[in-house]
């Protein structure tokens, strides 16, 4: 089995499964919190194949800067796949949708929101975080 089919057949209960070489990584944070720990932390994921519920061009970001090597999302956006696509990362979903929403349901996701004119894997987390903490302190 590869690592990305042992990553979704490992993502049930769980909002992310990273896998590399037999390792099975997974977390049940809500939206990019768990990526965004992994890359504070500094955890080496180079390599990693990654499934994920949700995949909006934040989270692919994301991924690219921690050196993931496949992607599955259960919801992929266009923007995300592109962007994986141009980083020559293999990607697969199982629905393809054109924005990622927010959870109210009421607008885009604050998170796509804030890489939307963004193509920097770094300068994407910097931003992110920024977002993350800004929001937190509402």
């Amino acid at each position: 089995m590869t690592d990305i089919e042992t990553a979704k057949e490992n993502l049930d209960g769980h909002s992310i499964c990273l896998c590399r070489g037999g390792e099975i990584i997974t977390d049940d944070g809500r939206g990019i919190s768990p990526m965004m720990r992994f890359l504070a932390e500094r955890r080496d994921l180079t390599g990693y194949a990654a499934a994920d519920v949700i995949v909006g061009k934040a989270a692919a970001l994301l991924f690219v800067k921690a050196g993931i090597v496949c992607v599955h999302g259960k919801t992929m956006s266009v923007s995300a796949r592109d962007l994986l696509e141009q980083h020559s990362i293999p990607c697969s979903y199982d629905t393809l949708t054109e924005k990622i929403i927010n959870r109210q349901g009421t607008d885009i996701c604050p998170m796509e929101k804030t890489v939307e004119a963004i193509s920097d894997a770094d300068e994407a987390y910097e931003a992110l975080g920024r977002k993350l903490a800004e929001m937190r302190a509402e």
